[in-house]
Protein backbone atom coordinates (compact mmCIF):
# COMPACT_ATOMS: atom_id res chain seq x y z
CA UNK A 1 0.00 0.00 0.00
CA UNK A 2 1.38 3.36 -1.03
CA UNK A 3 0.76 6.13 1.46
CA UNK A 4 0.94 9.64 0.05
CA UNK A 5 0.00 13.05 1.26
CA UNK A 6 -2.39 15.35 -0.54
CA UNK A 7 0.49 17.34 -1.99
CA UNK A 8 2.90 14.52 -2.78
CA UNK A 9 2.44 14.86 -6.55
CA UNK A 10 2.58 18.67 -6.65
CA UNK A 11 6.15 20.01 -6.81
CA UNK A 12 5.04 23.61 -6.30
CA UNK A 13 3.47 22.80 -2.96
CA UNK A 14 6.85 22.44 -1.25
CA UNK A 15 7.75 25.97 -2.34
CA UNK A 16 4.42 27.36 -1.10
CA UNK A 17 4.71 25.61 2.25
CA UNK A 18 8.33 26.74 2.57
CA UNK A 19 7.32 30.35 1.94
CA UNK A 20 4.59 30.13 4.58
CA UNK A 21 7.01 28.81 7.18
CA UNK A 22 9.51 31.48 6.14
CA UNK A 23 6.92 34.17 6.86
CA UNK A 24 6.15 32.60 10.26
CA UNK A 25 9.85 32.61 11.12
CA UNK A 26 10.16 36.26 10.10
CA UNK A 27 7.04 37.69 11.76
CA UNK A 28 8.26 37.53 15.41
CA UNK A 29 11.20 39.81 14.70
CA UNK A 30 8.89 42.57 13.45
CA UNK A 31 8.08 43.07 17.14
CA UNK A 32 11.59 44.46 17.61
CA UNK A 33 11.07 47.26 15.07
CA UNK A 34 10.33 50.80 16.27
CA UNK A 35 6.63 51.13 17.23
CA UNK A 36 6.10 53.80 14.56
CA UNK A 37 7.36 51.45 11.81
CA UNK A 38 4.86 50.35 9.17
CA UNK A 39 5.77 46.69 9.75
CA UNK A 40 5.81 46.77 13.55
CA UNK A 41 3.90 43.96 15.29
CA UNK A 42 2.54 44.69 18.76
CA UNK A 43 2.94 42.33 21.72
CA UNK A 44 -0.70 41.31 21.28
CA UNK A 45 -0.15 40.03 17.75
CA UNK A 46 3.15 38.31 18.54
CA UNK A 47 1.52 36.50 21.47
CA UNK A 48 -1.54 35.59 19.40
CA UNK A 49 0.55 34.23 16.53
CA UNK A 50 2.69 32.22 18.93
CA UNK A 51 -0.40 30.83 20.69
CA UNK A 52 -2.03 29.76 17.41
CA UNK A 53 1.19 28.08 16.28
CA UNK A 54 1.26 26.10 19.54
CA UNK A 55 -2.29 24.93 18.89
CA UNK A 56 -1.35 24.10 15.29
CA UNK A 57 1.44 21.91 16.68
CA UNK A 58 -1.15 19.99 18.74
CA UNK A 59 -3.29 19.55 15.62
CA UNK A 60 -0.24 18.20 13.80
CA UNK A 61 0.32 15.72 16.64
CA UNK A 62 -3.31 14.58 16.54
CA UNK A 63 -3.17 14.13 12.78
CA UNK A 64 -0.37 11.60 13.23
CA UNK A 65 -2.61 9.21 15.19
CA UNK A 66 -6.00 10.05 13.66
CA UNK A 67 -5.18 10.93 10.09
CA UNK A 68 -2.61 8.19 9.52
CA UNK A 69 -3.32 5.43 12.05
CA UNK A 70 -7.09 5.98 12.30
CA UNK A 71 -6.99 6.42 16.09
CA UNK A 72 -9.32 9.25 17.13
CA UNK A 73 -8.23 10.77 20.43
CA UNK A 74 -10.56 13.10 22.32
CA UNK A 75 -8.06 13.51 25.14
CA UNK A 76 -4.97 15.09 23.60
CA UNK A 77 -5.58 18.12 25.78
CA UNK A 78 -4.12 16.05 28.62
CA UNK A 79 -0.69 15.72 26.98
CA UNK A 80 -0.77 19.39 25.99
CA UNK A 81 -1.48 20.37 29.60
CA UNK A 82 1.11 17.98 31.05
CA UNK A 83 3.81 19.56 28.92
CA UNK A 84 2.61 22.99 30.00
CA UNK A 85 2.62 22.08 33.68
CA UNK A 86 6.09 20.51 33.40
CA UNK A 87 7.57 23.71 32.01
CA UNK A 88 5.37 25.84 34.25
CA UNK A 89 7.05 24.27 37.28
CA UNK A 90 10.38 25.63 36.06
CA UNK A 91 8.89 29.09 35.46
CA UNK A 92 7.35 29.09 38.95
CA UNK A 93 10.71 28.18 40.48
CA UNK A 94 12.32 31.02 38.50
CA UNK A 95 9.75 33.47 39.90
CA UNK A 96 10.06 32.19 43.47
CA UNK A 97 13.85 32.28 43.62
CA UNK A 98 15.07 30.35 46.65
CA UNK A 99 11.63 30.24 48.25
CA UNK A 100 8.42 28.36 47.62
CA UNK A 101 6.01 29.32 44.82
CA UNK A 102 3.30 31.75 45.92
CA UNK A 103 0.47 29.25 45.94
CA UNK A 104 2.41 26.91 48.24
CA UNK A 105 3.08 29.71 50.72
CA UNK A 106 -0.62 30.59 50.62
CA UNK A 107 -1.45 26.98 51.54
CA UNK A 108 1.14 27.11 54.38
CA UNK A 109 3.38 24.45 52.84
CA UNK A 110 6.85 24.30 54.31
CA UNK A 111 8.71 22.38 51.61
CA UNK A 112 8.48 21.39 47.99
CA UNK A 113 6.88 18.05 47.08
CA UNK A 114 9.35 15.40 45.94
CA UNK A 115 8.21 15.61 42.32
CA UNK A 116 9.28 19.25 42.18
CA UNK A 117 12.89 18.23 42.78
CA UNK A 118 15.24 19.54 40.10
CA UNK A 119 12.62 21.73 38.44
CA UNK A 120 14.80 24.81 38.98
CA UNK A 121 17.03 23.50 36.17
CA UNK A 122 15.80 24.12 32.63
CA UNK A 123 17.37 20.95 31.22
CA UNK A 124 15.42 18.83 33.70
CA UNK A 125 12.28 20.83 32.90
CA UNK A 126 12.75 20.12 29.19
CA UNK A 127 13.27 16.44 30.01
CA UNK A 128 10.01 16.45 31.99
CA UNK A 129 8.19 18.06 29.06
CA UNK A 130 9.16 15.05 26.96
CA UNK A 131 9.10 12.28 29.56
CA UNK A 132 5.86 13.00 31.42
CA UNK A 133 3.50 13.03 28.41
CA UNK A 134 5.48 10.19 26.83
CA UNK A 135 5.32 7.92 29.88
CA UNK A 136 1.62 8.62 30.51
CA UNK A 137 0.87 7.95 26.83
CA UNK A 138 2.91 4.74 26.85
CA UNK A 139 1.15 3.33 29.92
CA UNK A 140 -2.32 4.25 28.69
CA UNK A 141 -1.66 3.24 25.09
CA UNK A 142 -0.07 -0.10 25.97
CA UNK A 143 -3.03 -1.34 27.98
CA UNK A 144 -5.62 0.16 25.64
CA UNK A 145 -4.08 -1.22 22.45
CA UNK A 146 -3.24 -4.56 24.04
CA UNK A 147 -6.90 -4.85 25.04
CA UNK A 148 -7.80 -4.11 21.40
CA UNK A 149 -10.01 -1.17 22.28
CA UNK A 150 -10.90 0.61 19.06
CA UNK A 151 -13.21 3.11 17.48
CA UNK A 152 -15.69 5.10 19.51
CA UNK A 153 -14.89 3.13 22.68
CA UNK A 154 -11.27 4.25 22.52
CA UNK A 155 -12.32 7.87 21.92
CA UNK A 156 -14.65 7.80 24.92
CA UNK A 157 -11.91 6.40 27.16
CA UNK A 158 -9.48 9.15 26.12
CA UNK A 159 -12.12 11.74 26.91
CA UNK A 160 -12.77 10.17 30.30
CA UNK A 161 -9.03 10.13 30.98
CA UNK A 162 -8.58 13.86 30.36
CA UNK A 163 -11.66 14.65 32.47
CA UNK A 164 -10.31 12.58 35.37
CA UNK A 165 -6.94 14.34 35.11
CA UNK A 166 -8.67 17.74 35.22
CA UNK A 167 -10.46 16.75 38.43
CA UNK A 168 -7.14 15.66 39.93
CA UNK A 169 -5.34 18.89 39.04
CA UNK A 170 -8.19 20.99 40.44
CA UNK A 171 -7.31 19.74 43.94
CA UNK A 172 -4.96 22.00 45.92
CA UNK A 173 -3.20 19.10 47.64
CA UNK A 174 -1.78 17.77 44.38
CA UNK A 175 0.76 20.60 44.36
CA UNK A 176 -0.12 22.14 41.00
CA UNK A 177 -1.89 25.31 42.04
CA UNK A 178 -5.42 23.94 42.11
CA UNK A 179 -8.03 25.90 40.19
CA UNK A 180 -5.67 28.83 39.57
CA UNK A 181 -2.82 26.71 38.25
CA UNK A 182 0.50 28.43 37.54
CA UNK A 183 0.74 32.12 36.69
CA UNK A 184 2.77 35.20 37.54
CA UNK A 185 5.83 34.14 35.54
CA UNK A 186 8.64 36.71 35.62
CA UNK A 187 11.81 35.36 34.05
CA UNK A 188 13.02 32.69 31.66
CA UNK A 189 16.73 31.85 31.72
CA UNK A 190 17.19 35.02 33.75
CA UNK A 191 15.56 37.30 31.15
CA UNK A 192 12.33 39.22 31.61
CA UNK A 193 9.64 36.98 30.10
CA UNK A 194 7.53 39.98 29.02
CA UNK A 195 10.35 41.83 27.24
CA UNK A 196 10.15 42.34 23.50
CA UNK A 197 13.25 40.23 22.68
CA UNK A 198 11.94 37.31 24.78
CA UNK A 199 8.47 37.49 23.21
CA UNK A 200 10.00 37.49 19.74
CA UNK A 201 12.34 34.63 20.62
CA UNK A 202 9.55 32.45 22.04
CA UNK A 203 7.39 33.04 18.98
CA UNK A 204 10.33 32.29 16.67
CA UNK A 205 11.19 29.08 18.54
CA UNK A 206 7.54 28.00 18.26
CA UNK A 207 7.58 28.58 14.50
CA UNK A 208 10.88 26.70 14.21
CA UNK A 209 9.60 23.71 16.21
CA UNK A 210 6.39 23.64 14.17
CA UNK A 211 8.37 23.62 10.94
CA UNK A 212 10.79 20.92 12.11
CA UNK A 213 7.97 18.70 13.38
CA UNK A 214 6.12 19.08 10.08
CA UNK A 215 9.21 18.21 8.03
CA UNK A 216 10.11 15.30 10.32
CA UNK A 217 6.61 13.79 10.28
CA UNK A 218 6.29 14.25 6.55
CA UNK A 219 9.54 12.39 5.99
CA UNK A 220 8.47 9.68 8.45
CA UNK A 221 5.05 9.21 6.85
CA UNK A 222 6.63 8.80 3.40
CA UNK A 223 8.68 5.88 4.69
CA UNK A 224 7.49 2.29 5.27
CA UNK A 225 6.51 3.21 8.83
CA UNK A 226 3.93 5.66 7.52
CA UNK A 227 2.59 3.12 5.05
CA UNK A 228 2.14 0.60 7.85
CA UNK A 229 0.18 3.16 9.87
CA UNK A 230 -2.02 3.74 6.84
CA UNK A 231 -2.56 0.01 6.50
CA UNK A 232 -3.52 -0.18 10.19
CA UNK A 233 -6.09 2.53 9.59
CA UNK A 234 -7.56 0.78 6.56
CA UNK A 235 -7.46 -2.85 7.68
CA UNK A 236 -5.61 -3.74 10.86
CA UNK A 237 -6.83 -7.36 10.88
CA UNK A 238 -5.38 -8.01 7.45
CA UNK A 239 -2.07 -6.50 8.49
CA UNK A 240 -1.95 -8.73 11.58
CA UNK A 241 -2.65 -11.73 9.36
CA UNK A 242 0.45 -10.79 7.36
CA UNK A 243 2.53 -10.96 10.54
CA UNK A 244 2.83 -7.33 11.61
CA UNK A 245 2.74 -6.58 15.34
CA UNK A 246 0.44 -3.60 15.05
CA UNK A 247 0.47 -2.93 18.79
CA UNK A 248 3.95 -1.46 18.67
CA UNK A 249 3.28 0.61 15.56
CA UNK A 250 0.20 2.17 17.14
CA UNK A 251 1.91 2.61 20.49
CA UNK A 252 4.96 4.33 19.00
CA UNK A 253 2.77 6.72 17.01
CA UNK A 254 0.65 7.41 20.10
CA UNK A 255 3.68 8.20 22.27
CA UNK A 256 5.30 10.37 19.59
CA UNK A 257 2.04 12.28 19.17
CA UNK A 258 1.79 12.82 22.94
CA UNK A 259 5.37 14.10 23.14
CA UNK A 260 4.74 16.63 20.34
CA UNK A 261 1.56 17.77 22.11
CA UNK A 262 3.54 18.15 25.35
CA UNK A 263 6.16 20.28 23.59
CA UNK A 264 3.35 22.44 22.24
CA UNK A 265 2.06 22.92 25.78
CA UNK A 266 5.52 23.86 27.03
CA UNK A 267 5.84 26.53 24.33
CA UNK A 268 2.31 27.77 24.99
CA UNK A 269 2.69 28.49 28.72
CA UNK A 270 5.42 31.19 28.72
CA UNK A 271 3.69 33.02 25.87
CA UNK A 272 0.18 33.19 27.36
CA UNK A 273 1.43 33.44 30.94
CA UNK A 274 -0.79 30.84 32.58
CA UNK A 275 -1.57 27.12 32.77
CA UNK A 276 -4.48 25.70 34.76
CA UNK A 277 -6.79 22.65 34.69
CA UNK A 278 -9.13 24.37 32.22
CA UNK A 279 -6.67 23.31 29.50
CA UNK A 280 -7.77 19.74 30.28
CA UNK A 281 -11.41 20.55 29.58
CA UNK A 282 -12.73 17.78 27.28
CA UNK A 283 -14.20 20.49 25.04
CA UNK A 284 -10.66 21.64 24.20
CA UNK A 285 -9.72 18.15 23.05
CA UNK A 286 -12.85 17.95 20.90
CA UNK A 287 -11.93 21.28 19.32
CA UNK A 288 -8.54 19.82 18.40
CA UNK A 289 -10.30 17.08 16.43
CA UNK A 290 -12.38 19.77 14.69
CA UNK A 291 -9.19 21.58 13.63
CA UNK A 292 -7.81 18.41 12.08
CA UNK A 293 -11.07 17.53 10.32
CA UNK A 294 -11.57 21.08 9.03
CA UNK A 295 -8.04 21.30 7.66
CA UNK A 296 -7.90 17.81 6.19
CA UNK A 297 -6.69 14.83 8.16
CA UNK A 298 -3.93 12.64 6.85
CA UNK A 299 -2.20 15.59 5.16
CA UNK A 300 -0.12 17.13 8.00
CA UNK A 301 -0.34 20.62 6.46
CA UNK A 302 -4.15 20.54 6.62
CA UNK A 303 -4.42 20.41 10.43
CA UNK A 304 -1.96 23.30 10.72
CA UNK A 305 -4.13 25.32 8.34
CA UNK A 306 -7.32 24.25 10.11
CA UNK A 307 -5.98 25.19 13.54
CA UNK A 308 -4.86 28.56 12.24
CA UNK A 309 -8.13 29.45 10.53
CA UNK A 310 -10.44 28.25 13.30
CA UNK A 311 -8.49 29.84 16.13
CA UNK A 312 -8.22 33.11 14.22
CA UNK A 313 -12.01 33.01 13.79
CA UNK A 314 -12.43 32.11 17.46
CA UNK A 315 -10.32 35.08 18.50
CA UNK A 316 -12.58 37.40 16.50
CA UNK A 317 -15.97 35.94 17.33
CA UNK A 318 -15.35 35.46 21.06
CA UNK A 319 -14.98 39.25 21.19
CA UNK A 320 -17.53 40.30 18.56
CA UNK A 321 -20.21 37.69 19.35
CA UNK A 322 -19.10 35.45 22.25
CA UNK A 323 -22.50 33.82 22.68
CA UNK A 324 -22.53 32.73 19.03
CA UNK A 325 -19.09 31.10 18.86
CA UNK A 326 -20.12 27.59 19.90
CA UNK A 327 -22.98 27.70 17.38
CA UNK A 328 -20.55 28.77 14.67
CA UNK A 329 -18.13 26.02 15.64
CA UNK A 330 -20.90 23.40 15.55
CA UNK A 331 -22.13 24.66 12.17
CA UNK A 332 -18.57 24.52 10.85
CA UNK A 333 -18.20 20.90 11.95
CA UNK A 334 -21.48 19.98 10.19
CA UNK A 335 -20.42 21.75 6.98
CA UNK A 336 -17.04 20.01 6.97
CA UNK A 337 -18.61 16.62 7.63
CA UNK A 338 -21.24 16.94 4.91
CA UNK A 339 -19.52 18.96 2.20
CA UNK A 340 -15.76 18.91 2.90
CA UNK A 341 -14.86 15.36 3.97
CA UNK A 342 -11.24 16.08 2.98
CA UNK A 343 -11.21 19.43 4.73
CA UNK A 344 -9.98 22.74 3.37
CA UNK A 345 -7.05 21.00 1.73
CA UNK A 346 -9.56 18.96 -0.29
CA UNK A 347 -10.64 22.18 -2.00
CA UNK A 348 -7.18 22.49 -3.57
CA UNK A 349 -7.41 18.92 -4.84
CA UNK A 350 -10.91 19.57 -6.24
CA UNK A 351 -9.70 22.78 -7.91
CA UNK A 352 -6.82 20.88 -9.53
CA UNK A 353 -9.16 18.24 -10.93
CA UNK A 354 -11.50 20.89 -12.33
CA UNK A 355 -8.58 22.63 -14.07
CA UNK A 356 -7.48 19.34 -15.61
Amino acid sequence: MKMTTMFSDQPYSAVAIGLCFGVLLLLPWLHLLPPDSAFYLSAYWVTLIGKIMCLALVALALDLVWGYAGILSLGHGLYFALGGYAFGMYLMRQSAGDGLPDFMRFLSWTELPWYWTGTEHILWAIALVILVPGIVAFIFGFFAFRSKIKGVYFSIITQAMVFAAALLFFRNETGFGGNNGFTGFKTLLGFDITSAPMRATLCFVTALVLMLCFIGLRQLMNRPYGRVLGAIRDSENRLQYLGYRTLWYKLSAWVLSAVIAGIAGALYVPQVGIINPSEMNPVNSIEMAVWVAAGGRGTLIGPILGAGLINAAKTYFTVAAPEAWLLILGALFIVVTLFLPKGVIGLFDRFKKERN
